[in-house]
């Protein structure tokens, strides 16, 4: 049997273990070693073995759960409801300017969190239902919440980054320095798209009422504004002895975590519960992420020492004849399909060892095609019929939030998703911009 048969079946044996509902790591990582056993015997299984091993000797891996504390800490000790309190009071009386207000909250939780599902729990419990209380549209408060929660996966300290770097061996400061820019752009682009909606049609969002814009004093503004900045305090404790070159990654992931409690326990908010909660929540997230990227490093060291990854390359390549950037459009489409029937979990696992391996052999900078893959996890967060935010919204959002109505909501925002997605392909030092002024990459 030749290797190209042999990937084949080990792709479809893992696909079909997980149409049965078998755990994802479970299905990935049975594989690799029935795989790597009967192909070279009992010492095969050290193939996986060894790629595990440099896995757990690699440091900048504590950083995972150092960042999910700090965004528990941050949602369990209520902190983020003194964000969306002050920008609710600052951008309220604009049409529209709650919902601004909310991506601006995401922007803030994202970098305090790296993952998307905090943000969709703070969106779902604290801006919902004051967006629902000020008559915005449905539809608006869907796509808003979903979009802005999905900030998480690409703005620093992203997790999906994290991940990608473990796959692809790329230094994850550069992959965190490189999101940032796109990030933002992504945030701009939203507003800009809130902003432009809400002018055409102000009865989507109305502003806040004057008589009750009357009642706020410019000392409960201030007050507010000074709340504020705690979060703000978390990011620049973390960023800045890292960035300067003080403190390590991990280091430097390890204090933004003790700033976030720290921040809690001034606002008298730091109880056992929230403790216990956080730490229970980090420690599900973790392990779960572990399984995952070890079952994965295993099936990629598998799949490696077939040669298929040099089979597929000369397929597109060569057989095909394509240039590099048409097989890297054709990845990227072929990211966004998948991504209506897989999370980026998923994809990560199952794709991104024989594309990474691909967009190295045709040239492209591999921070660069870092930025471009988290991007289409983000796409995959959002689009129908099994984007992961879709189900959460539901489960999060009062009845009235239907399916139809969530799947409505999200179009818009996946637009402005694949717009910035575009403008990074074709503009390059967005994402490099960064990296190379900070770090003289």
């Amino acid at each position: 049997m030749d290797h190209n048969t042999i990937a084949i079946l080990m792709f479809s044996t893992m696909l079909l273990m997980m149409l049965t509902g078998q755990r994802v790591f479970g299905a990935i990582g049975f594989v690799a070693v029935v795989t790597a056993f009967f192909l070279w015997g009992p010492g095969g299984t050290q193939i996986s073995f060894g790629s595990v091993m440099k896995l757990m000797k690699w440091t900048p891996l504590l950083t995972l759960p150092m960042f999910v504390y700090m965004g528990y800490v941050m949602s369990e000790s209520r902190l983020a409801e003194d964000l969306y309190r002050m920008f609710h009071v600052w951008f309220g009386p604009l049409p529209g300017g709650l919902a601004i207000g909310t991506i601006l909250l995401m922007v803030m939780i994202s970098v305090m969190n790296g993952l998307s599902v905090a943000g969709m729990a703070i969106g779902a419990t604290i801006a919902l239902p004051e967006l629902l209380r000020r008559n915005y549209d449905k539809l608006m408060i869907s796509g808003v919440i979903q979009a802005g929660s999905s900030l998480g996966i690409l703005i620093p300290p992203s997790v999906v980054l994290v991940l990608f770097s473990l796959i692809a061996r790329q230094p994850v400061s550069e992959l965190w320095l490189a999101g940032a820019v796109p990030g933002l752009l992504m945030a701009t682009l939203f507003i800009a798209y809130i902003v432009i909606r809400c002018r055409l049609n102000p009865a989507l969002a109305p502003p806040m009422d004057p008589e009750e814009l009357a009642q706020i004093t410019m000392r409960e503004r201030l007050r507010l504004l000074r709340a504020g900045l705690l979060p703000v305090f978390i990011f620049v404790a973390m960023m800045v002895p890292f960035l300067k070159g003080w403190a390590s990654l991990t280091e430097a992931s390890v204090i933004g975590a003790l700033a976030a409690v720290f921040a809690a326990a001034i606002k008298r908010r730091f109880t056992w519960d929230v403790f216990q909660k956080a730490t229970r929540q980090t420690l599900q997230i973790t392990v779960m992420f572990m399984l995952i990227i070890t079952a994965a490093l295993s099936f990629g060291a598998v799949f490696d020492g077939l040669g298929a990854g040099r089979a597929i390359e000369d397929f597109f390549t060569e057989s095909l004849g394509l240039g590099p950037w048409q097989v890297l459009i054709l990845m990227q489409l072929s990211f966004l399909v998948m991504g209506m029937f897989l999370d980026d979990t998923a994809m990560l696992v199952i794709v991104a060892p024989v594309y990474v391996s691909l967009a190295r052999h045709l040239g492209f900078d591999m921070i660069w095609y870092g930025v471009l893959y988290t991007i289409t996890c983000q796409v995959a967060y959002l689009t129908p019929p099994f984007g992961y935010n879709l189900f959460l919204m539901k489960a999060m959002a009062p009845p009235e939030f239907t399916l139809p109505v969530i799947y409505r909501s999200v179009f818009p925002f996946v637009g402005v998703m694949v717009l910035t997605l575009i403008l990074v392909m074709i503009f390059p030092q967005l994402a490099l911009w960064l990296p190379h002024a900070v770090l003289g990459r």
